[in-house]
């Protein structure tokens, strides 16, 4: 067979081909998990919020709630598949390419598979799957944070890029990860008669996973003034306290956490601004709350982390 009519190995085309891979296998592992979803949600029996009401737990969410979350994650993803086709930007497909890269395509099949796992009541291998989940999106969140920072001038990446990402790491890290694990590990409240009660609730174990992840939650609302983090995290907090009954512990801190996301950054924002800028603001910087970080990505940009290029890291040297 002859050799194809093109250098595989040049940097240019490498990064193109890396793009129709994506441009491919993106879109089509949002069709398998929407596709999965809506069989696993609608004709099959139990469905997805059947399992959930014969398997209560105390972070049991409500299931309408939660559906409209993942629905809106879905079209994120939709945007996200359009900046895929659109992207014309360097820094716009070094960030798809590099940054995401595959883990997206990954966890969208590793959703699918819970979902069929979630309905068949293999609760275990879900739980293990809903872990290899949280890592995947951690891994290309960080490195979209530390490589490819979001910035003021390129909207579009923040909100069709950096968002999907971090509203999608969200959902298992806040929710699904420990509703596996805790009806793995048998921390299901079983009905009285008259229903009236709940025993055992396993409350304290419950309710230590449900501050830890809140608490982790806030700290980088603190830190980053991350907005995404902050409806994402709300969220998931409302689905929990409105689906009733809560152990009273268990209700009080995410009906809390509901109302000091939002407060805490609202503060963070304040106190960036009125008590930071005449410290650290640069001319020209842009204060933005959200995702955005003024001065701190332009320095990442200019001085921070680099990713390794293997093309010319002997050329640098030399």
């Amino acid at each position: 067979m002859d050799a194809l009519p093109l250098d595989t190995n040049h940097p240019a085309v490498r990064e193109y081909l890396a793009l129709t891979r994506l441009q491919v296998l993106t879109p089509l592992s949002l069709v398998i998990n929407l596709a999965t979803f809506l069989v696993c949600a609608i004709v099959v029996r139990p469905s997805l919020s059947g399992v959930s009401h014969l398997w209560p737990t105390a972070i049991s969410p409500n299931t309408p709630i939660i559906g409209i979350y993942i629905l809106a994650l879905y079209l994120m993803q939709v945007g996200y598949c359009i900046l895929l086709v659109l992207a014309n930007k360097p820094e716009t497909k070094k960030a798809l390419i590099k940054g995401v890269g595959l883990s997206l395509v990954f966890s969208n099949f590793v959703m699918a598979i819970w979902a069929i796992t979630w309905v068949m009541e293999w609760f275990l291998i879900g739980t293990i799957l809903q872990g290899i989940l949280i890592l995947l999106l951690l891994y290309s969140n960080m490195a979209l944070l530390i490589y490819h920072p979001p910035v003021s001038s390129r909207p579009f990446d923040t909100a069709l890029i950096h968002a999907p990402l971090r509203f999608f790491f969200v959902l298992p890290f806040s929710l699904l990860f420990p509703l596996n694990l805790f009806i793995t590990l048998g921390f299901v409240h079983t009905p009285i008669s008259d229903g009236a009660s709940y025993t055992p609730w396993h409350v304290w174990p419950i309710f230590g996973v449900v501050l830890g992840t809140n608490l982790v939650g806030l700290l980088v609302v603190i830190l980053r003034r991350d907005i995404v983090w902050t409806i994402a995290a709300t969220w998931i907090c409302v689905s929990i306290w409105s689906e009733r009954p809560k152990p009273t512990p268990i209700y009080a801190t995410v009906v809390a956490c509901t109302v000091i996301h939002p407060l805490a950054l609202l503060a963070a924002e304040a106190y960036h601004r009125f008590h930071k800028r005449q410290a650290i603001a640069l001319p020209g910087e842009d204060h933005r709350p959200g995702v955005y970080r003024g001065e701190e990505e332009r320095r990442r940009e200019t001085e921070g982390p680099r990713e390794i290029n293997e093309d010319n890291i002997w050329t640098s040297q030399s």
